[in-house]
């Protein structure tokens, strides 16, 4: 399938596109073309800064006429699952265990033997090794900064989870302790000096690295062992735009909406370092064909953590630079206080600066525009709104407990917090949709839940429906007198939409599209939500 033929063919498959077909709605991404020639590619973070800062590239709904609805998602308003994300939490609840076994649990460092040390980072706060345990598997060893123990493993640990059971790819991440005789050095190892030059590594840089990172109560060293990513690494995927060397990947990134949704996700979790160098693409071969798997990395940088130190408190309240906060600061001189800087935080340090109190999940901003969060509309933010809310106390309380903290306060702390910003952000989101999902036909009736209500934010009611029939083919719809309320109507027709409505909120509608099938139930084919 060509190219052209695949971005015509997942272009259609959006909630608001006019033609139904007998598969809809799709569940899975095609088949993969096998990609037969990649180039590694390397992005400068200095040049994504200033680009996205002074001229934001891809194609922004900000000012337009016509938003671009998200694209690349099916009937129903879903991504399909494949290369950018799959079913998780909210679609199929998840046990306490598998929501703290997160990525995985089966394959950590192996604690028999020795790591060989195949390469390290002596530079920076945090330097870092690259090991082969005892099964000969590559681990990535990162560590928490001297001054901040726990900070940076801690936030990496349950970011990670709640990532993961968003439906992302991520990386397995381990916690692990160990000491230094663990180590031994491996067969030509270099390191590079101030200079960047290379030289052959000794044990005694071994030591010196590691009187750079925080021992435990044990004597031992915390760190997280990241699991090499299986494929080939072929660097970061951009925020906007498409890789040309991808013959999969023909929906501009700033259009997914996985992307956009990505930015209610990066704001519960204080991801504010959400940019592109903190992506990974990998070359994969599964069933014969290699294609090319997204993942999110550096989750280390959350929860107020800075992984080097703990994050400015201006972290998502504004960008690093930004032309009317700059006018503002610099009219007032300087008198102006913004709203993030009446925030106080509690002297957790294996926490960092996050707190709820003065959190806006509508305000909050990475370090520097993201084409893709700029993009977003009240649908995208509603799909990940809803996810968010669906992990409740208890699972956020055993999530946050894979960091093993050794203050409780910490973990109480950082749980008291997800909590809370979860709750503001179904607040704010809930309300610019109207909040039904898990549309379903139950005894001829057609049945939803009313998600505000369900959080206790109180019901978007009372509904309205109004059915009509629907043409596959044109997209036109038919009013059909008298057909009203939850009862299906009785008709020949093999499609019927339900429009629903509020009282409450004019201005928003949900399109429910069904078939009708002679020997099955009717089945919910389409979702369009309006606003």
């Amino acid at each position: 399938m060509s190219r052209f033929i695949l971005f015509m063919f997942l272009s259609s498959l959006s909630a608001n596109a006019q033609a139904l077909y007998p598969d809809d709605p799709v569940e899975f991404e095609p088949k993969p073309v096998s990609v037969t020639e990649v180039a590694k590619r390397k992005l400068s973070d200095y040049y994504d800064l200033v680009r996205n800062t002074l001229d934001t590239p891809g194609q922004l709904n900000r000012n337009a006429s016509k938003p671009v609805r998200a694209q690349a998602v099916n009937t129903l308003g879903e991504p399909m699952q494949g290369a950018w994300w799959v079913k998780r939490h909210y679609y199929k609840p998840m046990t306490l265990d598998e929501l703290v076994a997160g990525p995985g649990k089966d394959h950590p460092p192996a604690p028999q033997g020795s790591w060989t040390v195949v390469g390290a980072k002596n530079e920076g706060i945090t330097p870092g090794f690259v090991i082969l345990d005892g099964k000969n598997e590559l681990y990535f060893i990162k560590f928490d900064p001297l001054s901040q123990p726990e900070m940076a493993t801690g936030a990496d640990q349950v970011a990670i989870r709640l990532v993961h059971a968003l439906g992302y790819h991520v990386p397995e991440n381990y916690l692990v302790e160990f000491s230094e005789e663990t180590l031994v050095l491996g067969k030509d190892v270099t390191l590079a000096d101030r200079l960047g030059r290379r030289r052959p590594m000794t044990r005694r840089d071994l030591t010196e690295i590691l009187l750079k990172v925080p021992k435990n109560s044990h004597g031992r060293y915390r760190a997280t062992a990241s699991r090499a990513i299986p494929g080939t690494g072929i660097g970061p995927y951009r925020y906007h735009g498409t890789r040309r060397d991808d013959p999969n990947d023909f929906v501009p990134h700033e259009h997914r909406r996985d992307l956009r949704g990505f930015a209610i996700v990066s704001a519960w979790i204080g991801h504010d370092d959400s940019r592109a160098i903190n992506t990974y693409d990998a070359l994969v071969e599964e069933n014969g064909a290699k294609f090319i798997r997204h993942y999110i990395l550096d989750l280390g940088s959350t929860f107020g953590s800075g992984t080097q130190r703990p994050n400015s408190p201006r972290s998502g309240g504004e960008y690093l630079f930004g032309w009317k906060q700059s006018a503002v600061q610099l009219f007032s001189l300087g008198l102006a206080v913004p709203y993030w800087a009446k925030a106080s935080f509690p002297n957790l340090p294996s926490i960092g600066r996050f707190e709820f109190a003065r959190f806006d999940p509508e305000r909050w901003v990475p370090e520097y525009p993201n084409p893709a969060f700029l993009n977003r509309l009240p649908d995208d933010e509603f799909w990940a709104a809803r996810q968010i809310m669906s992990f409740g106390n208890e699972q956020i309380h055993a999530i946050v407990g894979s960091a093993q903290y050794s203050d409780p306060k910490a973990a109480e702390w950082l749980a008291q917090c997800l909590i809370q910003r979860r709750d503001k952000i179904g607040r704010a989101f809930y309300k610019k949709v109207l909040p039904i999902d898990k549309f379903e036909v139950r005894e001829s009736q057609l049945v939803f839940e009313d998600l505000s209500e369900k959080a206790d934010f109180g019901a978007a009611g009372p509904y309205t429906i109004q059915w009509f029939q629907f043409d596959q083919k044109t997209g036109a719809t038919t009013p059909l007198p008298g057909a009203t309320g939850s009862l299906l109507p009785a008709q020949s027709g093999p499609y019927l939409v339900a429009k629903i409505e509020s009282g409450s909120r004019p201005n928003q509608r949900v399109d429910v599209t069904l078939r009708l099938g002679i020997s099955s139930s009717p089945t919910v084919v389409g979702v369009d939500r309006l606003w």
